[in-house]
């Protein structure tokens, strides 16, 4: 597929079942001049089982987004159009895609998505929380203490929430949760989307954190987390001095002080380490 100018093409690719690959998804995958893939490997294992005779493939990962994205430019400018594709799902959310999507688009090159599987959204729909609004925060913080200071600036946040994670962090996550937003809290987990495996585990940060304390779920996991309630939400800044005097008082040191707040606060460790500390020596 030529033109006087290339086309970009945004494809989604499925994410377990073969068969949520649309027929435009495999037209576009056949026609392209190059496939630009996170993984070839995966990539040409995948034209191959939907029976698409392989189009030149490039690798276009994290690593190598800044050169390729120039190179793949280049292409289009001669003509050629590319597909751009992730391991699995839809390009540029939570997975490379959304540079040379931009840099395309500045350049005035056209850009067309071609839709199709996403966790993301096939996680929100069978959750049975709420979908008209929500938002989608992506793979947390590998680290507990940054993790949790992300959390505690969510705490308010009224929409439902979507996150990535990996099924080994799967259980500080949820615990974390529980302490940054309520051990009651809403939360599904869903694993294995599409798959021969699909799993929907429906409950609360702690009963869903408690499922999963001694033993992590397989596959790929994707949690759905309630919104704040109104009442919630409508909560004043916490008056951190108040805390911090009541939580001396009840024989805490400022380390696990500064541990408990952030995730009720959202403010950094340190800077509540640094408060409680001094607190104390003014007693």
């Amino acid at each position: 597929m030529s033109s006087e100018q290339g086309i970009l093409y945004v494809v989604a690719t499925p994410i377990g079942n073969l068969e949520d690959a649309s027929p435009r998804s495999r037209r576009i995958l056949g026609e392209v001049d190059i496939v630009a893939a996170e993984d070839t490997r995966t990539a040409r294992k995948l034209l191959d089982l939907l029976g698409i005779q392989a189009p030149r493939i490039v690798s276009y990962f994290e690593g190598n987004e800044a050169s390729r994205s120039v190179e793949l430019l280049a292409k289009l400018g001669q003509g050629m159009s590319i597909a751009v594709i992730s391991e699995a799902g839809t390009p540029a959310v939570s997975d490379p895609g959304q540079r040379l999507v931009e840099e395309a688009g500045k350049a005035g090159f056209v850009v067309v998505g071609i839709p199709g599987p996403s966790a993301v959204i096939t996680a929100l729909v069978v959750s049975g929380l709420p979908t008209d609004r929500f938002t989608f925060i992506g793979f947390l913080p590998r680290d507990s203490g940054p993790r949790r200071l992300e959390l505690g600036r969510l705490r308010t946040r009224e929409e439902t929430l979507v996150f990535y994670e990996s099924p080994e962090r799967v259980f500080a996550c949820l615990r974390d949760m529980g302490e940054a937003f309520g051990e009651d809290r809403p939360a599904v987990l869903t694993r294995e989307l599409t798959k021969l495996y699909e799993e929907v585990v429906r409950g609360t940060c702690a009963t869903l954190a408690a499922c999963y304390a001694d033993k992590a779920p397989r596959g790929e996991c994707t949690l759905v987390i309630g919104g704040a309630s109104a009442a919630e939400a409508a909560e004043g800044p916490i008056d951190i001095e108040a805390a911090i005097d009541a939580l001396l008082s009840e024989g805490l040191g400022p380390k696990d002080i500064a541990a408990r707040l952030m995730v009720k606060t959202g403010k950094p460790r340190r800077e509540l380490y640094q408060l409680a500390l001094s607190l104390k020596r003014a007693r």
